[in-house]
Order: C-alpha cells, then structure tokens, then sequence
C-alpha cells in the first residue's frame, strides 16, 4: 500500500508489521497492531500529532468509541478528553474521501451526542474546524 504523505508538519515514528499481504501499523491508545486502512492512517497522525505534539497521554485519546444515535450505534473516530471531559471530537476519512457539507454534519451530529465543544472533520489533507457556541458552529483555521 502506497501511503499517502498527509497535511502535518511533524513526521511521526510509526511502528509497521507486515503479516502475509496485510500491513499494520501500532496504535498508541489501544497498545495493539491494527490493519491500514487509509482512514486508520489519519487517526494514526492524529494520536500521534496529540500525544508527541500537545503532550496528551494515550488515556486522553479514546479512538473508535460507541455512542447511540436515534437508536442506531455508530462509533466515533477519536475522542480528546481533559479530565475524562470531551474536548475535541475528530471524525477522520480516508484522504481520497472529499470533506462536504454532510460529512461534516455527521460529524455535528455525533457531537450532539458527545458533547465536545470543539470538532475536526479530516481526511489527512484538509482539516475542517470548529467550534460549538450558542450561535452555532464557528469554523476556524486548525494551527499546526
């Protein structure tokens, strides 16, 4: 798998294991190897970029949680937390999914489950943020 060099200033040091024609790469959070996929490999920058980058410690980050959306499950990308409260909700796509007005809604839509009053719709190249207030969401400029 060609691994597509994604919008983050930092370069990470990721651990890889190839098992037949399978590649994994080692997730911090979860202390285990899980397949590639392109989506696994921006929540794997993402995890990386908070816990080299802004000093959070792996029991901050809570990747691929449940949560119950109008009686359907559905499972989040990555969770930030500060004292176990949301902080940051990122919902991660694959690089060659485009980033539109309805992914982004599905992003609003799990945080109004979650809480958090701030989200990240990534797909690795571009970055969609914002913040929740009482108008609405505020989107703003993610700085690296």
């Amino acid at each position: 798998m060609q691994l597509p060099k994604l919008n983050f200033r930092e370069n990470f040091n990721f651990r890889f294991r190839k098992d037949k024609d399978n590649l994994f790469i080692y997730d911090l959070t979860r202390k285990s190897y899980l397949l590639l996929t392109p989506e696994e490999w921006v929540r794997q920058h993402w995890i990386h970029y908070f816990l080299s980058t802004k000093g959070y410690s792996a029991s901050a980050l809570i990747s691929e949680k449940k949560l119950v959306l109008h009686g359907l499950t559905k499972r989040i990308d990555l969770l930030v937390t500060e004292k176990t409260a949301p902080k940051i909700l990122i919902e991660c796509k694959a690089p060659s999914i485009a980033l539109t007005e309805k992914t982004f809604e599905q992003t609003a839509r799990y945080n109004s489950v979650i809480g958090a009053p701030e989200i990240i719709l990534t797909n690795g190249l571009q970055h969609i943020c914002a913040r929740f207030s009482a108008s609405g969401y505020e989107f703003y400029q993610f700085e690296f």
